[in-house]
């Protein structure tokens, strides 16, 4: 598929899909013409058994959310924000939390509104130093959309969030750190290489039981321990069952480096 919006890269070798954002005139934000390239580049990277996925931004922003000029102003016609976003955020963010392999946010810069969300539906957050995040929405007369609200205080606490949603402060990539809300903060001239590497780590593992392993760690935000015990064991019963288990003891008792399949 020929893109407009974004560029597209399959490392067929290390089975990495790196997607970048790519309308740096405007911090690659949103429009439904990138939505649409968006989606179809992650049943893209999904048909084509990739195992680790990236997502980054051209030029020196991540992505600063919604392109505003993108929607209708006029009084009486104005575009409904509930429709926008029932239509292409929220897919996008359910998308990325059900993605069959681990996915990085290389974030490059400025990571504003939906752009910092998307951000954090990732599985992992790696930062360049002279990143940021922002909650932007309050600016405009808006409250957090795509998961910020479900995000935010599930990794800071309920008054960081709120003191970010409210102010709209810009956050640092190592203050971001700090607070737990990212994985890691690094040298603006190692944010790829390091997502690289770590994609490529990841797509060695047993990337079923990473899938396991986020759905275990989401559903135990909201459950019960009773409940968590539950689901611990259904997902223990059915990865026991699986290559990549049976793989990694062999290995274990061999003294060898698995070979992991994903299934």
């Amino acid at each position: 598929m020929a893109y407009q919006a974004i560029r597209v890269v399959n490392d067929s070798t290390r089975r990495v899909v790196t997607i970048t954002l790519n309308r740096p005139d405007r911090l690659n934000s949103f429009t439904r013409v990138m939505h649409e390239e968006v989606a179809a580049a992650l049943a893209e990277a999904q048909a084509t058994g990739a195992r680790a996925l990236i997502i980054t931004g051209a030029g020196r922003g991540f992505c600063a959310g919604q392109d505003l000029a993108d929607l209708d102003f006029t009084p009486g016609s104005m575009t409904d924000l509930g429709d926008v976003i029932d239509r292409q955020f929220n897919p996008l963010i359910r998308r990325l939390q059900a993605m069959p392999m681990p996915v990085i946010a290389a974030v490059n810069g400025t990571a504003a509104g939906a752009g910092a969300n998307l951000a954090f539906a990732c599985d992992i957050v790696l930062a360049a130093r002279s990143a940021s995040f922002i909650q932007a929405f309050v600016k405009i007369g808006l409250v957090p959309d795509s998961g910020g609200t479900w995000f935010l205080p599930r990794r800071v606490g309920f008054a960081r969030a709120l003191g970010l949603a409210i102010t709209g402060d810009k956050l640092s990539a190592e203050k971001a750190e700090s607070w737990g809300l990212i994985w890691q903060a690094v040298d603006d001239g190692e944010l790829t290489s390091t997502a690289s590497e770590l994609a490529a780590q990841l797509a060695q593992q047993p990337t079923q039981a990473i899938v396991a392993t986020r759905l275990a760690m989401r559903s135990g935000m909201t459950q019960t321990l009773d409940q968590q015990l539950d689901i611990e064991r259904d997902l223990q019963r059915e990865l026991g069952t699986s290559h990549d288990y049976a793989e990694g003891v062999r290995a274990f008792i061999e003294k060898r480096a698995p070979r992991f399949e994903g299934s």
